[in-house]
């Protein structure tokens, strides 16, 4: 236990913020469903409730198993997909109503905004009202999606058997050009192309901090399936009406090529400075420093005394030891000289 202190001052302290980065491929051979072992299944998971569809990077009944994604589809009420006669209509609907409340600013009277194409909420302009949903698990993402480093391929046409036409959907210019009015935190615009970027021609949103990308159903221009067995080959539109979510979820994946990003974990630290002066520190505390009342480093009374530094404690204003940090060598401290010993804390 110290039985000297010194307390830091603001000088003493520094705080500093680093990102560290991941790449994250996710590849169709891992979503396509086909991954099946014996007794666990497969590595895609249905739900009773079917309002969506998980996917996990093994069996996910097996222990090893760690889930990456979930994906579903929603419209909005004034969509003109919305109707009595469309299957698990008002299950889509609250779909959408739900992302667009965690996504979405609300207006001025607290009502829930649909996801607006170019995100400028306040000029009106054209709505995505039928969309497609990716939910990256925290476990990919960290702390958020890094931005300008998200690219979805997916398969945008030709027949449910054989699907066509590679789309890279991509957040371009996100570095300089993000939004920040959703709740949720920053988010980009997603595009199809890197050239003549207007704002009219986005396809979705990404939000970083979620880890949610929103696709508007009108990029897949092909087939879309599988869906249920009485509506044969169609549109996404009709497998929007006409077809569940879990059965939408699966021609998703039917059509994901690949996905690529950096996710991003956030590293606070707290630098402090520790200072001795050429007058401080230069007698230890500990036992053995002490030899019948006599220091056993000075031979003479009037020599000098000398310290062993080896470790730094730092403690709260209540004199409770919080952390230690200990130095690769005992550093010699007397008189003549002074230290500066930097710790480090990262959390």
């Amino acid at each position: 236990m110290a039985a000297t202190f010194k307390r830091f001052f603001d000088s003493d302290v520094a705080r500093t913020v680093s990102k560290l980065h991941e790449a994250i491929p996710i590849t169709g051979t891992i979503v396509s469903g086909t991954y099946t072992e014996s007794g666990d299944g497969t590595n895609i998971k249905n739900y009773a409730h079917g309002m969506f569809q998980s996917v996990y990077d093994y069996p996910y009944l097996s222990s090893s198993a760690n889930h990456i994604f979930d994906t579903t589809v929603g419209y909005s009420a004034n969509s003109g997909l919305s109707g009595s006669a469309s299957v698990q209509n008002t299950k889509k609907i609250n779909i959408y109503n739900q992302m667009a409340q965690i996504l979405v600013e609300k207006d001025v009277n607290g009502n829930i905004q649909e996801f607006d194409q170019d995100g400028n909420i306040s000029a009106g302009g054209t709505k995505m009202q039928e969309c497609v949903f990716i939910s990256l698990a925290r476990l990919l993402t960290k702390d958020e999606v890094k931005k300008q480093s998200f690219s979805l391929q997916v398969l945008t046409g030709g027949a449910n058997s054989a699907p066509s036409d590679i789309e890279t959907v991509s957040d371009y210019n996100a570095l300089t050009e993000y939004k920040v009015n959703s709740p949720a935190g920053e988010y980009g615009l997603l595009y199809t192309s890197s050239t003549g970027i207007t704002t009219s021609s986005a396809v979705g949103h990404l939000y970083y901090q979620a880890g949610i990308a929103v696709l508007t159903a009108s990029v897949f221009d092909g087939e879309f399936g599988p869906m249920n067995v009485s509506i044969g080959t169609a549109s996404i539109n009709q497998v929007l009406t006409g077809g569940t979510i879990e059965s939408s979820s699966t021609g998703l994946r039917n059509r994901w090529y690949n996905l690529d990003f950096n996710n991003t974990t956030e590293l606070n630290s707290s630098i402090y400075f520790c200072r001795a002066n050429s007058n401080e520190f230069n007698y230890s505390s500990n036992p053995t420093y002490l030899s019948g009342s006599k220091l056993v480093v000075k031979n003479d009374f009037d020599d000098t005394p000398v310290s062993y530094v080896t470790s730094i404690g730092l403690y709260n204003d209540k004199n409770e030891l919080l952390a230690v940090a200990k130095l690769s060598e005992a550093l010699k401290k007397d008189p003549t000289n002074e230290l500066t010993l930097r710790v480090r804390l990262d959390y």
